[in-house]
């Protein structure tokens, strides 16, 4: 049995409260497999010194590490206004013009997208995470609309809005992500996440646009768009397109309405097992733990939830990345995730996992799942090139740890957000992945169960020289 048996991952986002050597490595310390760099906010410089010592932690912990670079998407934000404030009431006319002025506090406010270009008249706009509300009743210009208020309120600079029924027609990478692109394909991400998706189409062009960059890192689809949900088809469409999903809560509970956002969660957490792709649920998970050094009960039934459904990984944000308790944050996540496993079995989904590569390896994970299970092994060892085989391996969600061990560097750090999966680097040899678990059992990683002497394992391998996996083997370690 592994020592730290944690079957479903930490994503935890890098900020001001964690922007330090120090904190990072404590973070991951404390469970973090992965950490998210929000485009957003912050430098390139600054994401490259956070990356260093992510990197640094990894190797003083002598595990794989994921870094996640969440492009910020046409998250249209409003500009600097004066005061930082501007007081709204219901049947207010506010102007949101694009070009570049200094706000002097009146009803014309500042707007870093070009709006004139995109919306239609009567379309609703929120403002301010859907605290302010409002309709678009004029394009008063080549560059500004006009909105008429429906609800007291207020806004301050930078605050997010949100258009729920305006199409963007596939115009979701921005210049400013096109700029973090071109740099990031230079640094060392492993994953990139596109914001507000709504087709298929969106993730394709990522996917080349990183191709004629040469970058091997793998793309996340953010589903938080009224129009990704609109039909299953379309979901489905993005879930297949994708390496993995990003069940981003927040922007999709402003967008398509707050009551949706379980549904969805679940269906696309069933999604993504069944097409063997990476899920991630987001957004608020732990939000009380921001400003209080324990979570809420019901915060921590919405952790558990994501456990019990499958998800690959849980997500902290404004936790690690503004909160007071950010370490105390991961440990409680961690503590829920333990005894959520160790308590629940994860829920059925109606199909067997089916990858996309080939039936193959999906046909030699089950069967070793299932071996696994049978013989009461104590772990599972995937010796991979690729990924695939250890990616498909997690789809099955066996109630046991994966150790995957592969020859290439950014294999092992994607496979670290894998469920169950613990990801090493190490030079191939035909028997690297005994080579492995003999060095992780006498560390003390891998444990024995009481009363045996040896380590059981099922082996899942293939030829190097030779396309694909096809061997499962038994060992006693």
């Amino acid at each position: 049995m592994s020592k730290l048996f944690k079957r479903t991952k930490i994503l935890a986002t890098v900020g001001p409260a964690t922007n330090s050597e120090e904190k990072i490595e404590e973070m991951i310390m404390a469970g973090v497999n992965g950490c998210r760099l929000n485009c957003s906010h912050g430098s390139n410089e600054e994401r490259d010194q956070q990356i260093k010592w992510i990197r640094m932690a990894a190797e003083k912990k002598g595990r794989s590490v994921a870094i996640l670079q969440d492009l910020q998407g046409p998250k249209i934000r409003l500009g600097v206004l004066k005061d930082n404030h501007l007081d709204l009431r219901a049947d207010d006319e506010l102007i949101l013009e694009s070009k570049e002025f200094e706000h002097d506090g009146g009803m014309i406010v500042p707007v870093q997208y070009n709006l004139a270009e995109k919306v239609k008249i009567g379309e609703p706009l929120s403002m301010f995470d859907g605290k302010v509300k409002s309709e678009v009743i004029e394009v008063v210009s080549d560059t500004a609309i006009k909105v008429k208020i429906l609800n007291n309120g207020f806004i301050m600079s930078r605050k997010g809005l949100n258009l729920p029924e305006t199409d963007f027609d596939g115009d979701i990478l921005t210049p400013k992500d096109l700029a973090d692109i071109e740099y990031g394909v230079n640094s060392d991400y492993d994953y990139v996440s596109l914001s507000f998706v709504q087709s298929a189409s969106d993730i394709q062009k990522l996917k080349q646009l990183l191709l004629s960059y040469g970058s091997t890192a793998k793309v996340i689809a953010k589903i938080e768009t009224k129009k990704a949900i609109e039909s299953e088809q379309n979901l489905e469409a993005i879930v297949e397109a994708a390496d993995g999903i990003m069940v981003a809560r927040g922007d999709m509970a402003v967008e398509a309405g707050a009551e949706v956002v379980p549904i969805i969660q679940r269906k696309l957490i069933a999604m993504c097992r069944e097409h063997s792709k990476l899920c991630i649920v987001a957004t608020q998970m732990l939000s009380s733990m921001v400003d209080n050094p324990e979570p809420t009960r019901a915060e921590v039934s919405d952790v558990a939830t994501a456990v019990i459904q499958g998800a690959d990984v849980v997500m902290l944000s404004d936790e690690t990345a503004n909160g007071q308790y950010p370490v105390e944050a991961v440990k409680e996540m961690k503590k829920v995730i333990l005894y959520t496993q160790n308590h629940s079995r994860i829920a059925s989904i109606s199909g067997m996992p089916v990858g996309e590569k080939s039936k193959v390896y999906d046909a030699i994970s089950a069967a070793a799942a299932r071996l696994a299970e049978r013989i009461d092994a104590d772990v599972i060892i995937c010796q991979t090139a690729s990924g695939m085989t250890a990616t498909t391996m997690a789809a099955q969600r066996p109630n046991l740890p994966i150790v995957s061990v592969t020859p290439n560097q950014r294999v092992a750090n994607q496979l670290a957000l894998n469920y169950a999966s613990s990801a090493f680097c190490r030079s191939y040899s035909e028997d690297f992945g005994i080579k492995l678990a003999v060095e992780l059992k006498k560390s003390g990683y891998l444990q024995t169960k009481e009363g045996q002497k040896d380590l059981l394992a099922v082996i899942v391998s293939g030829d190097n020289n030779k396309a694909g996996t096809d061997t499962i083997k038994i060992r006693k370690i």
